[in-house]
């Protein structure tokens, strides 16, 4: 073997191991994205893994058990990072799979760094007043997954990018419904502050995890709103092309139905995670199967 096919083969091998290490972190950290992943063509499956990967990597390091200050500056390292796998100079195997991904299907660079900002408001906000700043802040660490992933799943109009950041935001509501009770052990409230106190909810009874008439009234609210912008994010799956429509499809339902779960376990978001169970995704999955 000549030496640059030599050297041709070990870059095969590093980006194939590169894109198993993000298809790791996304089975670890996302059943339901995993699940819904599956029914993307090889490509295509890969470059989402990479998306989710580089954008769940950048969520943990929010989460760090760390001062604020070291979380920002890994933040910063990690944008480094992605500026430079941009230009071709990539490092660890997230960004090796990125890289090769945002090439292959023309990823475009904004919504990463738009994603990143999102990260830092993590790290120095934990309340949101309106219910407006709370969707501009759903954009930023949601809404632009949909916007990295649309030239992957293949949108054929421009509008269908408007179709994923609303669905971007019913996705990121679901889990800010789902994770009341987690995010509240962290200091944390997402609730607007308008809604806590249009429906007479205190901060203190959301960190004491009690489940009061008033707090299901919010939550109703809410899950209200969120099946709204579902409804508004459907009609774009029509826009993807016709091999990624099921993926968007499912994992669209999968979402929604978590907001089933909550409703289903009497708003207790304290003591129970709610969550779609396996049999459920599966016979959701061979629902739309047979509806296609």
């Amino acid at each position: 073997m000549l030496a640059s096919e030599a050297s041709v083969a070990l870059e095969s091998r590093s980006l194939e191991a590169s894109y198993r290490a993000c298809r790791t972190i996304v089975e670890s950290h996302s059943k339901t994205f995993a699940l819904s992943s599956r029914f993307l063509p090889p490509e295509k499956r890969r470059a989402v893994w990479a998306v989710y990967a580089f954008c769940r990597t950048a969520d943990d390091i929010v989460d760090r058990v760390a001062p604020a200050h070291e979380r920002l500056a890994a933040i910063d390292a990690w944008e480094c990072r992605l500026r430079a796998s941009y230009r071709g100079v990539a490092a660890g195997p997230v960004f090796v799979a990125l890289s090769d991904a945002a090439q292959r299907f023309e990823i475009p660079l904004e919504p990463a760094l738009d994603l990143l900002r999102g990260a830092r408001m993590d790290v120095g906000i934990d309340r949101y007043e309106s219910y407006a700043a709370l969707q501009e802040y759903c954009y930023l660490v949601a809404s632009t997954v949909g916007l990295l992933v649309t030239p992957v799943l293949g949108a054929e109009s421009p509008a269908a990018r408007e179709y994923a950041v609303a669905l971007g935001r019913a996705m990121q509501m679901t889990n800010i419904l789902r994770d009341v009770g987690e995010d509240a052990r962290m200091g944390r409230i997402y609730l607007p502050g308008e809604d806590l106190r249009a429906f007479g909810c205190r901060e203190d009874d959301i960190f004491a995890g009690r489940v009061s008439a008033s707090f299901g009234a919010l939550m109703r609210f809410e899950i209200a709103r969120v099946r709204a912008l579902y409804r508004e994010a459907e009609p774009g799956i029509t826009l993807l092309s016709p091999e990624s429509r099921y993926t968007v499809r499912l994992a669209l339902a999968l979402y929604r139905g978590i907001l089933n779960r909550i409703e289903a376990n009497r708003f207790d978001v304290f003591r129970r995670r709610a969550h779609v169970p396996l049999r459920g995704k599966l016979r959701t999955a061979l629902s739309l199967a047979l509806v296609r």
